[in-house]
């Protein structure tokens, strides 16, 4: 989210979360004032979401608290350790899975101790690598990751190309525990069209009901 019209809209399309984003490279990317100042005029059920790039927990944690936030979504370097990043870092955490990071046997670069398992909510994966490692708007094959919820052992949200007409779709093939959508209800770079974003939560809640 980059504007307050917007985030209201999917508050009353029925998301139950928002994010912002804190990576200096992306289109999206919001200052801590304007992320404040949205997260001050939300209703307090709804999870406020930062999105970080690499970084280290220090700096996460005093931007999340600066703006009220109460998950953030890491997304970690490949050199950086997961469980290192983790340990006494204070809020809930959703780590991010690059798509073309997974390996056949195993989540290149994602393994996390059980004692930092508790303050984890989910795992997201996003059809990125390591020169990009999310917000690229685009799909991936779902298939690829069928299975991986099981394979590390935590919920998973699904992001990547979601849109209208397609993820219902996603939804079935990885009944996924959530879905995240950026650029498929935009009119255009940092301005989301309200009615697709209206039209994407009745997609999801029918595909919910169906799963």
């Amino acid at each position: 989210m980059t504007n307050l019209e917007d985030a209201l809209v999917a508050v009353d399309a029925g998301a139950d979360a928002v994010g912002f984003v804190f990576h200096e490279k992306s289109p999206r990317c919001v200052t801590v004032e304007t992320a404040r100042e949205i997260v001050g005029k939300l209703p307090e059920s709804i999870e406020k979401v930062g999105v970080f790039v690499g970084g280290n927990s220090e700096g996460v944690a005093e931007t999340i608290r600066q703006c009220g936030l109460t998950i953030a979504q890491i997304y970690p370097r490949k050199s950086q350790a997961l469980n290192e990043f983790f340990r006494n870092f204070p809020f809930r955490v959703i780590p991010a899975i690059s798509v073309g990071l997974i390996g056949q046997d195993e989540v290149v670069g994602f393994h996390l101790a059980s004692s930092e398992r508790e303050k984890v909510v989910a795992a997201l994966i996003d059809s990125g690598n390591s020169e990009r490692p999310g917000g690229t708007g685009e799909k991936f094959d779902w298939q690829r990751a069928a299975g991986l919820a099981d394979q590390i052992g935590l919920k998973l949200v699904l992001a990547g190309g979601l849109k209208v007409e397609n993820v219902g779709d996603a939804i079935e093939i990885l009944k996924p525990w959530g879905v995240d959508v950026a650029s498929g209800v935009e009119a255009q770079p940092r301005k989301k069209d309200p009615e697709k974003v209206r039209a994407f939560g009745r997609a999801v809640r029918e595909a919910d009901k169906s799963a």
